[in-house]
């Protein structure tokens, strides 16, 4: 039994050319870019940066952002290679398969569903949490009762009375809305996504620029603060100021740049993808770090540590308005609206990404072939995209948010490694292969990925490590137990 048989190349680039007989390509490369900003922007630039900022690093969480913008640009930099010379849906699932052979692309790909499943469910619950709140303080409208809006597994104490969740259903409303859209088309929902983009880019900028005469330097100074340790109000010690604060800020808002990766798994339903795919992936990446450092900039500027560390929980952006930027009242309202928009366009390409990496695993006969079934009139991997929307339904509706963790970045962090690993192997296999864009210094950048990514993974902890070990695990039965048997490489082979 030959695990780690790869699939040749030129497979990989027949199907591509054979698209127009699947999935339909309408996506250009502004479209990818707003993809990628649709996935970046959300819950980190609106929650973690003052999260950041509070327990770690202060007005250095600029510094913080910068850092973690170049972990995600050197994987970033393999990504565009790879999505450049197989434009292929299936992402780096695709990409191992070619290079490191079908157990580690199964590795992958499994490791994949986690990110993007558990990465969906997650930011529903958000979306539903902040729907309450537009709700309230926006509309001024009762907020839906605790028992439909909040897990089985949660309870709370309200006005002296306590109430138990028995189901997410605006979770759940999200889930299933967005996924139909899916459904509908991939350029119907790219539709949807640029109009929210547009919008909550457009806030993103308005509080920078509104925000900056409100900037007070004193709260900058010093701009680097003295290491020390703050300990938060549950106790837990972070390191606070100096190198390793930065690097600390640095772990936290690496998840505001998760979603760039999702855009290579479009590939395959992506116009000219040689030069688009490059283009929508660094493009993203580089637009979002430019806002993020800004926005960080104003958001530290506007208030002292302190206000962040009393009001640093997920209002704390419409907080700071509110108290610093005296006559911009609206502009907090409508950071709970840029919000609200921010979650559902990261819910849309986590679901795109997720539904993609089945069906190419389906196709490949690793998962059931039902998954790579295309809608007759709309090209879309429907079955895929409704096993997905009853996966991550059933999550959204009936688990805590906070039982996952740091589970999607962790996914991500070792996608980035095979990523990176993939383009130097690939550069040995495959030497003559056309490639439109390449990474310079091959091995150093990819290299450099691999330690920056690692180094954020050891940094999660064991506990986050023993999760992920468990889901492997789990992959590991389904690929013995259906996947060897029905894979059309080993098939193809015998």
């Amino acid at each position: 039994m030959n695990l780690f048989a790869r699939k040749p190349v030129a497979d990989l680039l027949a199907e591509s050319a054979e698209s127009e007989k699947g999935l339909k390509r309408t996506l250009t490369a502004g479209t990818l870019v707003a993809l990628g900003i649709g996935a970046i922007i959300g819950a980190g630039l609106f929650v973690q940066t003052a999260r950041a900022a509070a327990q770690n690093a202060g007005p250095s969480v600029t510094i913080a952002f910068i850092v973690a913008a170049i972990g995600c640009a050197l994987a970033g930099l393999c990504y565009a290679e790879l999505s450049s010379s197989i434009p292929i849906s299936g992402s780096a699932y695709s990409y191992t398969y070619a290079t490191m052979g079908e157990l580690m692309a199964w590795i992958i790909g499994w490791d994949l569903v986690l990110e993007y499943a558990v990465g969906a469910a997650t930011v529903g619950i958000a979306w539903a949490e902040y729907l309450n709140n537009l709700l309230t303080h926006v509309l001024h409208w009762p907020p839906i009762p605790y028992e439909w809006s909040h897990s089985p597994f949660q309870s709370a104490v309200i006005d002296g009375v306590t109430h138990s969740g028995i189901i997410n259903l605006p979770a759940l409303a999200i889930v299933i809305a967005l996924s139909l859209l899916l459904i509908k088309g991939t350029q119907e929902s790219a539709l949807v996504n640029n109009i929210i983009v547009i919008a909550k880019v457009s806030i993103v900028v308005l509080i920078i620029i509104l925000g900056w005469q409100f900037v007070n330097p004193a709260h900058h100074t010093p701009y680097i603060p003295a290491n020390t340790t703050y300990v938060d109000p549950a106790g837990v010690s972070h390191h606070f100021g100096g190198i390793l604060g930065i690097l600390g800020a640095a772990g936290t808002v690496f998840f505001a740049f998760i979603g760039f990766d999702a855009v290579s798994t479009t590939a395959q339903e992506t116009k000219n993808p040689k030069k688009a795919m490059p283009i929508g992936i660094l493009g993203s990446l580089a637009i979002c770090t430019v806002l993020y450092v800004l926005f960080a900039h104003v958001l530290t500027g506007i208030a002292d540590v302190s206000f962040y560390r009393t009001k640093g929980g997920e209002a704390s952006v419409a907080a700071a308005i509110h108290d610093f930027m005296p006559g911009y009242h609206w502009l907090g309202s409508l950071v709970t609206v840029a919000i609200l928009a921010g979650f559902s366009s990261v819910i849309l390409v986590m679901l795109l990404g997720q539904s993609r990496v089945f069906y190419t695993m389906a196709h490949d006969g690793l998962l059931p072939k039902m998954f790579s079934d295309v809608h007759p009139k709309y090209k879309t991997p429907y079955k895929a995209n409704l096993f997905i929307m009853i996966l991550v339904g059933l999550f959204a509706a009936f688990v805590p948010g906070d039982v996952v963790g740091d589970m999607t970045s962790i996914g991500t962090l070792f996608a980035f490694i095979l990523v990176c690993g993939a383009v130097i192997i690939l550069r040995k296999k495959e030497p003559d292969m056309k490639r439109e864009f390449k990474v310079p210094f091959v091995p150093l950048i990819p290299i450099l990925g691999i330690l920056v990514c690692a180094s954020m993974i050891y940094g999660l902890g064991w506990l986050n490590w023993l999760r992920l070990a468990g889901w492997l695990a789990i992959g590991f039965l389904v690929y013995f137990g259906y996947s060897v048997r029905h894979s059309v490489l080993r098939n193809k082979k015998n």
